[in-house]
């Protein structure tokens, strides 16, 4: 058969022809074994899909696989301020920052969901916008629920407003807060009306700290002011004992303490309220 075809088209071709013929056999019979391979293997669940990827997600954002999860019937919200308080002007990528726009809809969520009872507020903040954190502090204080707060590794500058802005506050042994007056950053305009304005903005912060802690407007204005404590600065370094004999923090204490104050501050709210319906 191969000698007549030969004699009509040369040998070459008919080996081509060949091949490619051969080649079409044997890639239909992989496309054919793949297919069953497919079909024999078992897909994934979607869960067991679901639950790899946020395995990952923690081991990227959190370093470790396991993270503890606050059980369902929680009457306690936890919330943290850490960083820098971000305002009106947003702060470089690089900076660890607490921004208001996303703390402010999570107290108003506190306040309407009736399964929360009590709010813890943890603080490591060196401070930042004025106007941010007076707001921040200003919801705190007028919400109807029970509110610690903990001041831990340093809770400075407009942090102090919001430490002092709940119901009962701790702070640490090795905890600072740092007092001293407000700074502009930017274009200052050197007129009269910038320094009044300053001087009022000030003003603000000082009332609202000691109408919400036990510190004397005197003995604050005197740490704001004070000069030689800090070396490029005005003001005083208060650490965690000094901070309570001045009045500023209720009491010294960690975790374990501020827990127990909020929970028998919600005990305290529940009594009440039960006497006002009886």
């Amino acid at each position: 058969m191969l000698r007549q075809i030969s004699h009509i088209y040369p040998e070459s071709r008919i080996k081509k022809s060949v091949l490619t013929i051969l080649m079409g056999i044997m890639s239909v019979g992989g496309k054919k074994r793949m297919m069953e391979m497919n079909e024999n293997t078992p897909e994934k669940p979607e869960g067991q899909k679901e639950e790899k990827s946020s395995l990952m997600e923690k081991i990227q954002q959190l370093g470790q696989t396991n993270v503890p999860q606050l059980s369902q019937d929680s009457k306690i919200h936890c919330l943290t301020i850490v960083g820098q308080i971000e305002g009106h002007v947003q702060l470089p990528p690089h900076n660890k920052t607490t921004k208001y726009e996303h703390l402010i809809p999570q107290l108003v969520a506190i306040e309407q969901n009736p399964k929360i009872e009590g709010l813890m507020v943890i603080l490591n903040t060196v401070g930042g916008d004025v106007e941010a954190g007076l707001a921040i502090s200003e919801m705190i204080s007028s919400l109807s629920k029970p509110t610690v707060s903990i001041v831990l590794g340093g809770g400075h500058s407009i942090g102090v407003p919001i430490a002092v802005s709940c119901d009962y506050s701790f702070i640490a042994e090795s905890a600072t807060m740092t007092i001293h007056p407000i700074r502009l950053t930017g274009l200052v305009i050197g007129v009269p009306q910038t320094f009044e304005y300053l001087d009022k903005m000030q003003e603000r912060v000082i009332n609202f700290v000691t109408t919400h802690s036990n510190i004397k407007e005197d003995v604050f204005k005197e740490l704001m002011f004070a000069k030689g404590n800090l070396t490029r600065d005005i003001g005083t370094n208060v650490v965690g004992v000094d901070a309570v004999e001045s009045g500023l923090i209720n009491e010294v204490g960690g975790l374990g303490v501020a827990m127990k104050k909020l929970n028998e501050l919600i005990d305290l709210k529940k009594e009440q309220n039960e006497g006002i319906i009886q």
